[in-house]
């Protein structure tokens, strides 16, 4: 009987403990399943926090390099904007004497403040010289030049231009303005990157962008010098032979001269021909006195012996 009561009482605390071991395990798989899945969202944040550092640095790069729409904008209509304006002209001029109109244009050039860019003289033809010039005055004083120059002699035409550069000045300010502020920002974001190949991306990407800022700067320097100094041609020649007067009144005096050319050049070919015919006449001249020498010598008369005046002298025989 013990041992009956025994297996009775045994089996029915066996329901009792399986539930329990049941949630005990269950439970544990639970804990170490949160507990994997933390330590994996925390490596994966880990993870994505590192790459996101690259992506961050390249993306800076990309919109330093890229300019701001307010930057880039065109400026307020109703803000005052200084007005830059590139002139230029050529001016073709007859003058007496182009060493003298040279020394005079240099002077007006440099009473205006402004100055000699190029000069060249040569001889035409070896009969007048011809000189080429490029002044470089303030623009102020571009009207007052151009006066001065046209009045040294005789104007023969005279061509000028004025260009409105505004719009062009006040965008390569615009955008080296904002090619500082990128330049500024990669070195920003050199200064906080870790890694060396960050660095040497960002150095590059600093190269190409500190190219593009001089660039920009040279051209705003040619804009401001053209904008400021106006650029003319000077074109000097003196008249040609012949021609009249520089300012086209003939005078007596032009006439006098003009006269004296003409003789002294009518001189210059009648000595000119006397000189390649000289041989020929010495030649003809020697010829005609030795054949009037020959011409007035007069005949040798013939001398008859005694014996035959004597025989002129006596009578015929019979």
């Amino acid at each position: 009987m013990p041992d009956e009561r025994h297996t009775d009482s045994h089996p029915p605390a066996r329901p009792f403990r399986r539930p329990r071991a049941l949630a005990a395990a269950g439970l544990l798989g639970v804990l170490l399943a949160t507990g994997a899945c933390g330590a994996s969202s925390d490596s994966d944040s880990m993870s994505d926090s590192k790459a996101a550092a690259p992506r961050a640095a390249g993306a800076g790069a990309e919109s330093a390099g890229r300019p701001s729409g307010k930057a880039g904008s065109a400026p307020d209509p109703g803000s005052a904007v200084a007005v830059h304006v590139i002139r230029t002209a050529t001016l073709y001029v007859e003058v007496r004497s182009v060493t003298k109109a040279v020394s005079a244009a240099r002077g007006v050039a440099e009473g205006a403040g402004g100055l000699v860019a190029e000069e060249t003289t040569e001889r035409v033809d070896d009969t007048h010289d011809a000189s080429h010039l490029v002044l470089r005055v303030p623009q102020a004083r571009y009207d007052e030049v151009l006066r001065d120059l046209a009045g040294a002699g005789k104007l023969v035409s005279r061509t000028s231009n004025a260009k409105d550069v505004t719009g062009q000045v006040v965008d390569v300010e615009s955008r080296i303005a904002t090619q500082r502020a990128s330049v500024a920002r990669v070195r920003d974001l050199m200064d906080k990157a870790e890694k060396l190949t960050d660095v040497v991306t960002l150095e590059g990407e600093l190269s190409s962008r500190q190219a593009a800022l001089e660039s920009l700067l040279a051209q705003q320097e040619s804009l401001e010098d053209r904008t400021t100094l106006a650029t003319v041609t000077l074109e000097l020649s003196e008249p040609e032979a012949g021609a009249g007067h520089p300012d086209g009144d003939t005078g007596f005096l032009d006439a006098l001269g003009g006269g004296w050319d003409a003789f002294v050049t009518m001189l210059r070919w009648i000595m000119v021909a006397v000189g390649a015919t000289a041989p020929f006449l010495v030649t003809a001249a020697v010829l005609v006195l030795l054949w009037r020498l020959l011409r007035r010598r007069p005949p040798r008369r013939r001398t008859a012996s005694p014996q035959a005046t004597k025989t002129a002298g006596a009578p015929p025989a019979p």
